[in-house]
């Protein structure tokens, strides 16, 4: 399988930057790296009445969409499980 490039929203990595602990911006950037490999891992879901999926990471929610004409992971939205789908 070809590997994914992934982009990620400039709003997205404000979000990633204000994690309070060090350990879980870490695991996430893991996971989003992981999405290289995977785009729609086990795990992931498709997001209701939208062309995205959500991956867990913890407490928090990996929101973001694939381009597989491109090749192309795009990382929409980084937030807690409570506050991401708003």
């Amino acid at each position: 399988m070809a590997r994914y490039s992934i982009q990620i929203k400039p709003s997205a990595v404000r979000e990633l930057e204000a994690m309070p602990q060090k350990k879980v911006r870490q695991r996430i950037v893991q996971r989003i790296r992981s999405l290289q490999d995977d785009p729609r891992p086990p795990g992931c879901e498709k997001l209701t009445g939208q062309e995205r999926y959500r991956v867990r990471q913890g407490q928090y929610r990996i929101v973001y969409s694939v381009a597989d004409n491109f090749l192309l992971v795009y990382v929409v939205k980084i937030g807690h499980r409570s506050s991401v789908y708003r």
